[in-house]
């Protein structure tokens, strides 16, 4: 069995200068930005859990970025920059996109970013809760990950609060016909979201009651005691590492699920923020 690379990625990659928009606090621990503007002309929607490196203003509140698009060209400038000037670099997740005509805001292309800021200082948090219309950011599309083969009917979906606007994504773009099932740990029950997924999907929102649990616990167990089909079933498992290793080896072991057929992708680990 063929091995699939992890990453599907644009055919045209430029580094854009977008504008908020708007943004708002939509659940207790989530903030969504929206980002707009002439810029993201140039960024092709692919649907699933498409997913990008944004880049933030430095710490001299100035806007810097690299022109280089390649892995290793873009990084390469960033770290020429001096501190004061580079740019804060993370990776987010399309939670929702609008193409020109079509937006709630204007007239241009339209990106909506779901930031979890629970309890969490992270730069790129306190940039989401702080910024206003009119703050420039940049963007460089990665593509996507989510590749669910020929050979698989039935998609299981793995995630914490990090890993929600590709959940949300995926379901979004899934076929109307998708069978399978979604199990995503948050924090607070008021932080589930409609997620528009095919009937034939069962989202299971697992609320972390326990402050001090550890992060992933919960979804972890839910997969341990969920009912999966014998073959078929192609898995998609993001956020936490600890939670994303864990699950796929026991897919893989205990329920023999080819690894081929398991997507994985660590966001964060525990002691080092997400944002």
């Amino acid at each position: 069995m063929s091995k699939r690379p992890k990453y599907v990625k644009p055919e045209h990659r430029e580094i854009l200068t977008a504008e908020v928009l708007a943004s708002k606090r939509i659940s207790p621990n989530f903030q969504r930005v929206t980002l707009g503007g002439d810029g993201l002309a140039g960024f092709t929607a692919m649907g699933w859990d498409q997913w990008f490196r944004l880049f933030l203003p430095g710490r001299d509140n100035s806007l810097r970025l690299p022109t280089s698009t390649s892995s290793l060209g873009w990084y390469a400038q960033y770290l020429m920059m001096g501190k004061e000037h580079r740019p804060l670099v993370r990776n987010y997740t399309v939670r929702d996109y609008r193409a020109a005509g079509f937006g709630e805001f204007g007239s241009t292309a339209e990106i909506d970013i779901d930031f979890f800021v629970h309890g969490d200082d992270s730069p790129a948090a306190t940039w989401s809760n702080s910024t206003t219309p009119g703050d420039k950011a940049g963007m460089l599309d990665e593509g996507i990950t989510y590749q669910a083969p020929d050979h698989t009917d039935w998609s299981l979906l793995v995630g914490d609060e990090s890993a929600l606007p590709g959940i949300a994504g995926i379901l979004r773009s899934a076929p109307r016909g998708l069978k399978g099932a979604a199990y995503v740990e948050i924090s607070h029950a008021d932080d589930a979201q409609e997620l528009g997924e095919p009937e034939g999907v069962q989202v299971n929102w697992l609320v972390r009651t326990d402050p001090n649990a550890e992060v992933g616990a919960v979804a972890a167990e839910a997969v341990r005691a969920a009912e999966l089909p014998a073959k078929g079933v192609y898995a998609f498992i993001a956020g936490e590492q600890k939670l994303c290793a864990g699950v796929r080896r026991y897919l893989a072991q205990d329920r023999e699920i080819p690894k081929v057929d398991i997507t994985f992708t660590g966001y964060w680990r525990v002691g080092k923020a997400a944002g």
